[in-house]
């Protein structure tokens, strides 16, 4: 039997079926476990959780005189119940908020799909099934925030170091995929679908060998080899666990081919790609060359986009990237730029007047070089003065704190 307790009334020995909130609140990747360890304990006890399920037929039963809050016969009933009291606020928390409102939500989101996504990629090098369903539950805390706001955890997802690179770039691309699919005008459920297999995508990684994945220099021939084949012990991976979605598993076998035939591991061409796929192509290039990588430093959100836009055609479709453009905007936010006034500024969130016409923060100034207070400009305002004269790198004027000026965040 299954039954509703509060966290204060957990013992070693219960087994624990289902925390009670979000998949944030509580420090566990796996959510269905005997509690045996007393640290286990008392990271609950110091968690948000408050209320967990238990399952008194594969572990111990509440205390006698301790009264569950409740009970249910079988998983689908709690389930259920457990659905129908968040239904009643899913529309509030969904509604349209600012990037400075939803960057410290987006940022818990991204560190506790760190922990789950680690985790989870983990398990499946050392060869144990992927739980699918606190995947889809990380999934659906992305899709939620981009839908919240778009900008606020992609820029954020963007920040990730060269060590956790592997993670958080499956966070990023889901974030990104859930984006685009909004741009080019797909229902919600097909936006969920596409951020879960860009969470996905990239799972065969672990297949590879990490002196291979990480390795600095460049990859010999039969080095690449095998990190092309990433892509098919993915797609055998998800299967393996069950997960059946048709656009799940092309996005994962496919995101690595090109419009002209050059890709792998099909190398199909043209019409031959799904839309899907040429999503994921886009939203993986995107974030891979923004990355610091081992053995490289990440491009400025503005200038890779200008580079893709030359792999347009070739490589990349263009319907799909000038979707990609607008989710972003030509200036995305965290691109540092020269203002008409000599001054640089980081674009810290978007308009909906002009995608040339961000709101920036501005950071330096060219003409006395040196830092300046910090501003906040609408390029939009019909009282605005200034107008963005050219993006700039910011590795040429190596500005400290740039990233937490936009972010509002204490970066790692």
């Amino acid at each position: 039997m299954l039954k509703k307790i509060a966290v204060a009334d957990l013992r070693l020995g219960m087994h624990i079926q289902a925390f009670c909130g979000s998949w944030m609140d509580h420090p566990f990747w796996r959510s269905k476990f005997i509690l045996d360890a007393e640290d286990d304990l008392q990271l609950v006890l110091r968690s948000a959780v408050r209320e967990v399920w238990i399952d008194t037929s594969k572990g111990l039963d509440v205390d006698t005189g301790t009264t569950a809050l409740q009970v249910a016969g079988t998983e689908e009933q709690a389930t259920a119940a457990e659905v129908a009291q968040l239904e009643t606020t899913v529309d509030r928390m969904l509604a349209p908020v600012s990037t400075a409102e939803e960057l410290a939500r987006a940022a818990a989101i991204c560190n506790s799909a760190r922990g789950a996504i680690t985790s989870m990629f983990t398990d499946a090098r050392m060869g144990k099934a992927i739980n699918t369903e606190v995947a889809r539950q990380v999934a659906r805390d992305i899709a939620d925030s981009v839908t919240r706001n778009s900008g606020a955890l992609i820029s954020l997802a963007r920040l990730k170091t060269a060590d956790d690179y592997s993670y958080m770039h499956s966070v990023a691309v889901c974030a990104l995929m859930v984006a685009l699919s909004r741009q080019l005008g797909l229902s919600d459920e097909e936006a969920r679908v596409a951020g879960f297999a860009g969470l996905m995508h990239d799972l065969g990684k672990m297949d590879v060998p990490l002196e291979v994945l990480n390795k600095p220099g460049k990859l010999s021939d039969a080095e690449f080899a095998v990190v092309r084949r990433h892509t098919q012990f993915g797609h055998q991976r998800l299967l393996d666990a069950g997960i059946s979605e048709p656009v799940v598993l092309d996005v994962c076998l496919h995101h690595h081919e090109r419009l002209d035939g050059t890709g792998y591991p099909n190398r199909l061409a043209g019409e031959q790609i799904s839309l899907m796929a040429r999503m994921g192509a886009v939203c993986d290039i995107y974030d891979a060359i923004t990355s610091n990588r081992p053995y490289k430093a990440g491009w400025d959100p503005s200038e890779s986009l200008r580079r893709m836009a030359e792999w347009v055609g070739g490589h990349l479709d263009n319907r799909v990237f000038q979707a990609f453009v607008r989710s972003l905007g030509i200036y995305p936010i965290g691109s540092l730029v020269m203002l008409s006034s000599g001054k640089l500024a980081v674009v810290v969130d978007q308009t909906k007047g002009s995608l040339l016409k961000p709101v920036v923060k501005t950071v330096f100034s060219t003409k006395s070089s040196e830092r300046v207070v910090p501003e906040l400009i609408d390029l939009s305002s019909p009282h605005n003065r200034h107008t963005i004269v050219g993006r700039e790198d910011p590795t040429k004027w190596n500005i400290p704190g740039l990233d937490e000026l936009w972010s509002g965040q204490v970066l790692r």
